[in-house]
């Protein structure tokens, strides 16, 4: 049984990872840092800090879960592989490619793990759909479609701010990047073009859309928001047919999901259908399965991470030059 500290007491550590902590066979949610310790409290951990560096000085924390604002995810997570901990950080790991390749070099250089906490890549229907791209299932992927609307950030929201890594493209966006990337077998794509809405001038992104291109292969037509309705779609096509991932197409978990194949006469029609799911769970498990040792665990590669965030840092180049 491995003890988790938690960074951070914000939304998703108290409505996903927290339940999944303390539903998971194996963890226990022994400390929680947070400014406010009425939230750290919150999430009824053995024991409540209000400086992170206390989290990571408690020699019996195992596992460290680092739930804070993007910009601030290279800085502790480096603190946390060398206090010794294994490290599962909020997705996007790092805001650049920079960032992911020293953080990756820091967890080498430690003998720990570090994990990027992109928790629907641990849910059954996404693995299936990885899984079935790589065995052939629709022949030869010319041509992916991935768009994820979200809802507004409030007020104050980190999401709004640049400086703190706020966007729709880090946010949202990261999960169709990486499900484009996950279709093409996780080759490097180019940027042929690229727009960005912001909320007003100075602020984060607000919407932003993309088309990548796999040389020799095929294109991705990628979009994400944050400005009204929830809305997630996700469709591949191959030579020998198409797999849809039926809304939500990323973020499956509390309701039943299905995966749909057709085109050929052997796949045309078939549904697969999957009853709700805690992928959260599923990533808490895994990742105190792997810190006990166990080679087997389902983890996602710090390769793949890397090249999610080189991605976006291609995006973004896109953008700079056309705005230039």
């Amino acid at each position: 049984m491995a003890n988790w500290g938690f960074l951070g007491a914000g939304s998703i550590a108290a409505s996903s990872l927290a339940p999944a902590v303390h539903a998971a066979d194996g963890p226990r949610l022994h400390a929680v840092a947070a400014s406010d310790p009425r939230r750290a409290r919150a999430l009824d951990p053995a024991r409540v800090y209000t400086r992170y560096q206390d989290l990571l000085d408690d020699p019996d924390v195992d596992v460290v879960y680092v739930a804070l604002h993007n910009s601030a995810h290279r800085p502790w997570v480096e603190r946390a592989l060398r206090a010794g901990k294994h490290v599962l950080c909020e997705k996007p790991l790092g805001l650049t490619a920079a960032e992911v390749g020293a953080m990756t070099a820091t967890a080498r250089a430690t003998g720990r793990l570090l994990v990027e906490a992109a928790w629907n890549r641990w849910h059954p229907r996404t693995r299936d759909l990885e899984s079935m791209i790589t065995r052939g299932a629709v022949g030869t992927v010319h041509t992916v479609t991935a768009r994820f609307d979200g809802l507004a950030p409030a007020a104050g929201n980190y999401r709004l701010d640049p400086a703190l890594g706020g966007g729709a493209l880090y946010d949202v966006g990261y999960y169709a990047v990486a499900a484009a990337l996950a279709a093409f077998g996780w080759r490097s794509p180019r940027v042929v073009r690229a727009e960005q809405d912001h909320w007003h001038p100075g602020s984060a992104d607000s919407a932003t859309r993309f088309l990548l291109d796999f040389p020799g292969r095929g294109t991705a037509e990628v979009g994400c928001s944050l400005v009204g309705g929830m809305s997630e779609t996700f469709t591949t096509t191959g030579t020998d047919g198409s797999i849809t991932l039926t809304p939500p197409a990323f973020c499956a978990g509390s309701a039943p999901s299905t995966l749909t194949t057709s085109g050929t006469p052997a796949a045309a029609g078939h549904h697969r259908h999957y009853p709700p799911q805690d992928p959260y769970r599923l990533m808490v498990e895994s990742m105190d399965a792997a810190a006990h040792g166990d080679s087997g665990a389902h983890l996602v590669p710090l390769a793949q991470s890397l090249l999610i965030a080189t991605t976006l840092d291609s995006v973004r180049s896109r953008l700079a030059r056309r705005t230039a």
